[in-house]
């Protein structure tokens, strides 16, 4: 493949292991089936999915996060099959995440020894491989409404035995309260367990809770952070135009739409998309490359994980990491962010 355009640069995953990945993480929940799962009705077919993966790959990304939830199940059987299509097993790193309900059986869900069990096999099945670069839990044990609440130290001992097994190379996790993390880690170390290698976590410029407590502490700690949600599903690249009812992707008119305005409710949410159009202007940019370009010159950013749909996208968000903003355009876009409900104390963010 020809490489165009501006190329990523690889990164260490963090200071607790030496994996490397690139400098952004494309999340797949939108490639599978559609009309599959939650998010079914902005979901990408196999066949529309391939030239956004080459589009990725020819511009030096090669780090792609699933989800087992994703599709249920779909997606990680078409990211499976274009990445043993597209590139050999040692040129790629994949994250999938297990923990959410995949059926109505009482054991198909949650943190424990079973279902981790279970729910590793039918991710390496799905996705055709023999081990996944990284294995994340998608909550904290406790986080996951309708589970059981497992003991932390059966999952924490579950986790280090796939990995011991080969079926996983490390692990992270993903949202919860800094203090869960720091007692999941200190249980690991006590123990002789395999600690988390990165913590993939809710951040960008209109929800900037994670500044307080988990930020910093994975960065004392060097563990990698690989936000999700950068351009809040959209409503920092312009998608939604100032307000939830004028949504112009399929994604924010369609059933999303109710989860974003739930993540997104702070008051300041659109004054601030409305700064970043501004900015944009002033760099010549698009809003999104704006987004962007603030998260990953955060120097405990690692990854984020971004979501994408056109190679376009793909390309923009690339160059976005060239992009270095003037100290004083990083204050006004930070300034109206006002504290929201941490999402996390509502049970489900």
């Amino acid at each position: 493949m020809s490489q165009a355009g501006n190329t990523l640069k690889a990164v260490q995953l963090g200071e607790k292991c030496g994996l490397r990945v690139s400098e952004l993480c494309l999340g797949t929940m939108n490639f599978g089936e559609p009309g599959r799962g939650h998010q079914g009705d902005w979901t990408l077919d196999i066949d529309a999915s391939r030239p956004i993966f080459q589009a990725a790959i020819e511009r030096g990304l090669f780090y792609f996060d699933c989800a087992d939830i994703y599709g249920i199940g779909a997606c990680e059987r078409v990211v499976g099959e274009l990445l043993r299509e597209l590139l050999p097993r040692d040129e790629y790193v994949i994250s999938t995440k297990v923990s959410m309900p995949m059926g109505r059986s009482p054991n198909q869900g949650g943190l424990s020894r079973k279902h981790i069990m279970e729910g590793v096999d039918g991710c390496l099945q799905r996705l055709g491989l023999d081990y996944i670069d990284q294995l994340i839990i998608h909550r904290h044990p406790h986080g996951i409404p309708g589970q059981v609440q497992a003991p932390i130290e059966e999952t924490l001992e579950a986790l280090h035995d796939v990995v011991k097994a080969g079926k996983a190379l490390y692990l992270g996790a993903s949202s919860m309260f800094a203090w869960q993390f720091t007692e999941l880690q200190m249980t690991a170390q006590q123990n002789g367990w395999t600690e988390f290698v990165s913590m993939q976590n809710h951040y960008n410029l209109v929800y900037r809770e994670e500044e307080r407590e988990m930020n910093p502490y994975c960065a004392r700690t060097g563990v990698a952070l690989t936000p999700w949600s950068p351009l809040a599903r959209g409503i920092l690249t312009g998608s939604y135009r100032g307000s939830f009812d004028e949504g112009g992707t399929d994604r924010s008119k369609g059933g999303d739409r109710v989860r974003t305005e739930m993540l997104y409710g702070g008051a300041a949410t659109f004054d601030i998309a409305d700064r970043v159009v501004e900015v944009a202007g002033k760099y010549g940019r698009t809003p999104a490359q704006i987004s962007l370009a603030w998260l990953v010159n955060k120097p405990e950013v690692t990854s984020p994980v971004v979501g994408v749909s056109k190679i376009s996208q793909i390309e923009q968000l690339v160059e976005a990491t060239t992009i270095e903003l003037d100290a004083e355009d990083v204050a006004y876009l930070e300034e109206l962010y006002q504290p929201v409900e941490n999402l996390l104390s509502r049970g489900h963010s």
